[in-house]
């Protein structure tokens, strides 16, 4: 097996970079963390494919829509039927293209499609973790700042008093999903490391707000 990931990782990385766009958040060095934090997690689980795990977590973000587009949930599907299309003309064992497709289609939050194989659990897990922690926190601020977003609310950045809107503010995203992630993982690696990535994002806010003059 590991001649076999050896020999697909340039290719699926080729094919990302091949098929990426102009998003600093979901780029070539997303997808590698993403297989990254996979492998830590596939660690605990030896009897996943990770063939399957590192096909996903390279081409998951074939078709990358905007947070704001109003066909967001829709974008994991297209991306699992483009990188079924692009791995079969490669050679991709046939017989895994069907796994692959169903863990990148499930990784996505806005798709809500529950995962049912064990990789697709792995992939899932290891993307959302991304979005979590201080690259994650960097990843936020970025993606708000192609949104047009505000920082913060210039008087209620916790919104104490007012209801969160984290496509107006960019904190309160902190609070609107990142908070949700570590409760949905899948794997007990998983949650252990989001829960120790969402109390850093914690920590961050605290100063932010201090410093802010909430």
């Amino acid at each position: 097996m590991t001649s076999l990931l050896a020999s697909w990782q340039p290719r699926l990385a080729e094919l990302a970079r091949h098929h990426a766009g102009d998003d600093g958040a979901h780029d070539l060095n997303h997808l590698q963390r993403v297989w990254r934090t996979a492998q830590q997690l596939l660690a605990s689980h030896p009897d996943a494919d990770a063939l399957v795990v590192m096909a996903a977590c390279y081409l998951h973000d074939l078709v990358n829509l905007p947070k704001n587009h109003p066909e967001r949930q829709l974008a994991s599907r297209q991306a699992a039927a483009l990188a079924s299309r692009e791995l079969a003309t490669q050679g991709f064992p046939a017989d895994k293209l069907a796994a692959v497709a169903h863990a990148i289609e499930a990784h996505s939050f806005s798709a809500n499609i529950a995962p049912q194989t064990l990789e697709a659990q792995l992939v899932q897990d290891a993307d959302r973790l991304d979005a979590l922690g201080a690259v994650g926190l960097a990843r936020l601020f970025y993606t708000a700042g192609r949104m047009n977003s505000q920082l913060a609310h210039p008087h209620d950045a916790l919104g104490a008093s007012r209801a969160l809107d984290d496509c107006q503010f960019a904190l309160d995203h902190i609070a609107v999903k990142l908070a949700t992630l570590p409760t949905s993982m899948q794997t007990a690696a998983g949650k252990a490391l989001g829960e120790a990535r969402l109390a850093w994002l914690y920590r961050f806010r605290d100063d932010f707000v201090a410093e802010w003059g909430d």
